[in-house]
């Protein structure tokens, strides 16, 4: 018997799309989340092209099966075709599944297939938290290379984890339900530079926020994710937590004229933010991979504040990665440094 993807069969975490029997997941941390009551489901997951070439584990979907809060699968989306077994038992009994796709939405996408379950057996939804958040980011709020503790090594979604992210440990702690708009390399005015002189304008958040995602990759008969208009109505936060401003470092620098045209374009972008969530509470974090960007973005968000009034936004300081523990790949924070900007973020919140 088929379950239809619905919320009178299951709860959504993230933005997605449903096209006829198919859920399509692209971000971070997106995915679905059940109470399921019987001897075990089969779950037929599909990807894209990405899915087509082999020895490609720098930009498969890496996805986790969750049983009753532990781990039960995590792979990559190396095959067109993938079914896992989920929850089987040889009686009848409830438990709480949770679909869950690790890696960001740049490489690599993912659709489930419609779940297959006996005649009889039961799915419900989880119950809706009491808090809701949105992540706003960049690769940090990903997970990037938090698997690889070799900053020599260059990105993977093998190595990419987002439940190892300050984001989801923020989340976490909290016990709100989440969803995450993060896009490695991507910035306010410019993707990530090696040369401060070549500006990448097409790397930007606010120019994909109001769809479903931003992927290079694509599912054969469904559209590309960017091209997904998003329906604010779905989720409405309560607190959007904004970490932008690392990859825009690198192209403005020590630059005064571009660090202050950042903070023009953040201001822009707050207040698209707050056209499209108007009753969410606005904290624009920055600092764990640098905080030479961070007064630009206190200016910004003053900048923001005076013009329109609102005051339901402040900034905070994340405490910097300590280079004595260590780096993930491309000097990403590893997990341990990410807990530490949670804690902070955490209490923040709390206060």
């Amino acid at each position: 018997m088929k379950v239809p993807f619905t919320p009178e069969k299951m709860k959504f975490i993230g933005r997605h799309a449903v096209f006829g029997e198919k859920l399509l997941l692209s971000l971070s941390g997106s995915g679905v989340e059940f109470e399921y009551t019987g001897k075990g489901l089969s779950v037929t997951f599909t990807g894209g092209e990405a899915a087509k070439i082999a020895d490609n584990d720098a930009n498969y979907a890496r996805v986790a099966i969750y049983v009753d809060g532990k781990r039960q699968e995590d792979f990559l989306l190396d095959k067109v075709t993938v079914e896992k077994k989920i929850a089987e038992s040889p009686v009848e009994k409830t438990s709480v599944i949770r679909i869950m796709k690790l890696s960001e939405c740049a490489m690599s996408l993912v659709v489930i297939n419609p779940i297959e379950i006996n005649e009889g057996e039961i799915i419900k939804p989880t119950p809706a938290k009491n808090l809701k958040i949105e992540f706003i980011g960049d690769s940090i709020t990903c997970g990037y290379g938090v698997d690889d503790p070799d900053p020599l090594h260059d990105f993977k979604t093998a190595t990419e984890d987002v439940t190892k992210a300050f984001s989801y440990k923020t989340a976490a702690a909290l016990d709100a339900d989440y969803q995450m708009f993060s896009i490695s390399g991507y910035g306010i005015i410019s993707g990530y530079t090696d040369d401060p002189d070549v500006r990448h304008e097409e790397q930007l958040i606010p120019t994909f926020y109001e769809s479903m995602g931003l992927s290079y990759d694509r599912v054969d008969g469904i559209p590309a994710a960017q091209d997904i208009a998003w329906d604010f109505e779905k989720y409405r936060p309560d607190l959007i937590v904004i970490n932008l401003g690392t990859n825009d470092d690198s192209f403005c620098q020590d630059n005064e004229e571009k660090q202050a045209w950042f903070s023009a374009e953040y201001t822009k972008f707050l207040k698209r933010v707050r056209e499209l969530n108007k009753a969410s509470r606005i904290v624009c974090v920055l600092g764990l991979m640098g905080d030479r960007l961070y007064p630009s973005v206190v200016r910004a968000v003053e900048e923001y504040s005076k013009d329109s009034g609102d005051k339901n936004i402040s900034v905070l300081h994340l405490p910097e990665q300590d280079p004595k523990v260590g780096y993930g790949a491309n000097f990403h924070p590893l997990e341990s440094e990410h807990r530490k900007a949670a804690d902070v973020l955490v209490e923040y919140i709390k206060n």
